[in-house]
């Protein structure tokens, strides 16, 4: 059954007094909060290229570390997202915070190629424990509370709140690692050991796709072997759902690349001098934290599907523009791109979660999405390598905004074709919750 489709609506939040919360929604979205914050407080994201430049490795080393991260990260996903369907997601929850801390502790012990790569090997398990595994939980259990309505201002909180922290700490990387080198790393071991703690005392009763409230296996469960190919059926049988997850590979893999591997170089190009990497990242953040816990700012003109695509372009565009202007030029464009970026994850991921058909394997069905954001990244980060050592940094940026345009106006067009789109509602009909019904509940 096809339920008619509300725009924004959702967004904005529940209204009435249907809206409370029970005490046990309000501790798990705590939790997750807590959970979010201190698992993504990578301390050392503002200096990590020149970390491992004056620890002697080559900018092709660099970015080959990179795409050897992204393709660990696709194979990782596979196990990891049938993993959690089968023992629980909180169990993945824990066992990625365990595999953080470990991964965070490995540059300090070895600061050679060697140790860079088991520290990126390593911290792309851990976050493929997590990636499908965290947003399938809150989805959940916010719904087996009867909240599934807050679920995208809670995806959106606990994004801010991890950005916020960030902002406080990552201008202290710079004083910090003048008293002792390998603080960032040794800071950020810390945070993933207090994940540890927060998915340690989440609730058990949240479970899975297709298992009990005790977080049991459920009688007549699905082999390995089998849930990999349900999830797969599912993606086949649901077109809507297929075209969601690819038209979110051009907001993570712009919003990667730039404030991951090419947010030094641009800065260096510009002259910004590493000093100021941190203050200019920590401005980057807050705008992308009030972003995020702000989608209502949208408006409701559009459906989120074509907000999705307006913002990619727009990050696009923010990127490309950065090459045209001085050092606070860039600043600020860099700044409008974290702001989109902030907009468009928490609309991304809940319509992803939207799409799923009941009872399908959730957690299963968004590594999969995982996968296809990896995957491109790691293309990307090689041809950003091969883009950087030929000294064309400006056309990389060009050419990124040109194939984000043409990809975002062939999706649209396909989508507004696909079998199973949701309708919007004719004058006078209700407006229920944000939900995308493709394929069979």
């Amino acid at each position: 059954m096809i339920r008619p489709f509300s725009g924004l609506r959702a967004v904005r939040g529940p209204r009435g007094p249907g809206a409370s919360l029970t005490p046990r929604a309000r501790r798990i979205i705590r939790l997750n909060n807590g959970f979010q914050l201190l698992f993504n407080l990578l301390w050392w994201m503002p200096v990590f290229y020149a970390y491992q430049r004056e620890a002697g490795l080559s900018d092709g080393q660099i970015f080959g570390i990179q795409s050897i991260y992204y393709i660990a990260f696709c194979l990782f996903e596979i196990p990891t997202g049938l993993v959690a369907d089968r023992i629980g997601a909180r169990n993945c929850l824990r066992a990625g915070a365990v595999v953080m801390t470990a991964a965070n502790l490995a540059p300090v012990l070895s600061p050679s190629y060697t140790g860079f790569l088991v520290h990126f090997l390593a911290i792309a398990a851990g976050r493929s424990l997590t990636s499908g595994a965290a947003s399938a939980y809150l989805y959940d259990g916010l719904a087996a509370e009867g909240a599934g309505e807050h679920y995208l201002k809670a995806e959106g909180q606990a994004r801010a709140l991890g950005l916020a922290a960030k902002v406080l700490c990552w201008p202290l990387v710079g004083p910090l690692m003048a008293l002792a080198h390998p603080t960032p790393y040794l800071l950020s071991a810390a945070s993933a050991a207090g994940s540890l703690v927060c998915a340690v005392v989440l609730p058990r009763h949240v479970a899975p796709a297709g298992r009990d409230r005790a977080g049991q296996p459920a009688r007549g469960g699905l082999t390995f072997l089998r849930d990999a190919g349900t999830a797969l059926r599912c993606v086949w049988a649901t077109p809507w759902l297929a075209l969601l997850m690819v038209q979110g590979v051009a907001v993570f893999t712009l919003s990667r690349i730039c404030q991951v591997n090419l947010f030094q170089p641009v800065l260096l190009d510009h002259g910004i001098p590493e000093g100021s990497h941190g203050g200019v990242l920590a401005a980057m953040t807050v705008a992308e934290a009030v972003a995020s816990a702000r989608p209502q700012w949208l408006g409701s003109r559009l459906s989120p599907v074509a907000w999705v695509s307006l913002l990619s372009l727009a990050m696009a565009a923010a990127l490309a523009g950065s090459t045209l202007g001085g050092p606070w030029t860039v600043i600020a464009l860099l700044c409008v791109f974290a702001a989109v970026t902030g907009f468009a994850y928490p609309l991304q991921r809940k319509l992803v979660n939207d799409a799923i058909p009941a009872g399908a394997p959730r957690a299963t069905l968004l590594s999969v999405e995982s996968i296809v954001d990896r995957a491109v990244c790691a293309l990307a980060a090689v041809a950003a390598g091969a883009y950087l050592s030929a000294g064309r940094l400006d056309v990389l940026l060009w050419h990124s905004a040109v194939v984000t345009g043409v990809v975002m106006l062939v999706l649209q067009l396909v989508l507004r074709r696909v079998p199973g789109r949701p309708r919007k509602p004719q004058a006078g009909e209700p407006v229920p919750e944000l939900v995308t019904t493709a394929g069979n509940p």
